[in-house]
């Protein structure tokens, strides 16, 4: 049987130059785990808006399972200005506050994570009271957890995000906010240390590193597994990190071991890079033709 996952946190428009996308870290995963032939449970909030009409319709548009999505009055539906000026280092201005401020806890929710296999959330969901009680009774129901520590300044808490690690299981993190989070306990700015202190100090069973055109790196039982990065024409990063997560966490449940569930998902992070936008169709063709591409020309 396929494993149940969940998905906690924003959904919302990606401002672009060219125009508006949807996006959110977490949506983006879930719509990635679907695209990748999972069927994910989303927990989020939009407004009761032309803009959250447009975004519940894209997603209707996309099979996707929409059931869990509440619909607020009071906030309107996210967005997010987005500066593109570095295609490698994206950077955004996230307004607030917004509809998925405000994710409200239902009997309904609490169920669905209680039946699920995975839940994943991330740090930007909990920069408001709302939806940071709703998220921490979330967890209490939660069993394998999956934390994506997606910081995006200002909107971060030492306290809050400690407490969210130390709810963790699977912690995945790019290597700044690696950085960023070793750099509040003093340790040193070398990956593999910074990753090691990660999974002893709050008893994970798995850090997984990206290290954006490097590849990845991750953390387990039975030690360090490394995957070096796919050369790619950039059009933007954007989404490039929660597809990685989306193949990883599929491959990973699915029984397949690290390296190969690494490789698959460094492969689909430059895939989607080297598109426009944070959700492209990625078929497992293009994946298996893209691999077998770069393993002849490493030859």
């Amino acid at each position: 049987m396929t494993p149940k996952i969940t998905v906690f946190g924003e959904m919302l428009w990606d401002m672009l130059p060219s125009g508006k996308q949807p996006g959110g870290a977490p949506m983006n995963v879930a719509i990635h785990l679907k695209n990748f032939g999972m069927n994910p449970a989303f927990i989020s909030r939009v407004g009761d808006d032309d803009l959250g009409v447009e975004l519940m319709d894209y997603l209707t548009s996309q099979d996707f399972n929409t059931d869990f999505i509440q619909t607020g009055i009071t906030h309107l539906t996210g967005i997010v200005k987005v500066n593109l000026t570095d295609k490698t280092e994206v950077t955004y201005k996230i307004v607030q506050p917004v509809a998925w401020d405000y994710i409200m806890t239902t009997p309904e929710n609490k169920e669905l994570v209680k039946n699920s296999d995975v839940f994943v959330y991330g740090t930007l969901s909990v920069r408001s009271q709302q939806s940071r009680d709703t998220l921490f009774d979330l967890l209490k129901d939660a069993k394998l957890k999956v934390f994506d520590v997606n910081i995006r300044p200002p909107h971060l808490d030492r306290a809050t995000t400690e407490y969210l690690l130390e709810q963790a299981d699977i912690v995945k993190v790019n290597e700044h906010e690696l950085n960023t989070v070793c750099t509040w306990f003093g340790i040193q700015p070398e990956v593999e240390t910074q990753m090691k202190f990660l999974y002893e100090r709050f008893n994970l069973k798995l850090v997984c590193v990206t290290l954006g055109a490097d590849g990845a790196v991750v953390l387990s039982g039975d030690g360090f597994h490394s995957q070096g990065g796919y050369v790619v024409e950039v059009q933007d990063t954007i989404g490039s990190g929660d597809s990685f997560l989306a193949m990883f966490l599929k491959e990973y449940i699915s029984g397949s071991s690290i390296p190969s569930a690494l490789e698959k998902a460094c492969a689909v992070g430059a895939l989607v890079a080297s598109y426009s936008g944070a959700t492209p169709v990625i078929a497992e063709k293009e994946i298996a033709d893209f691999l077998i591409n770069n393993q002849i020309n490493h030859v």
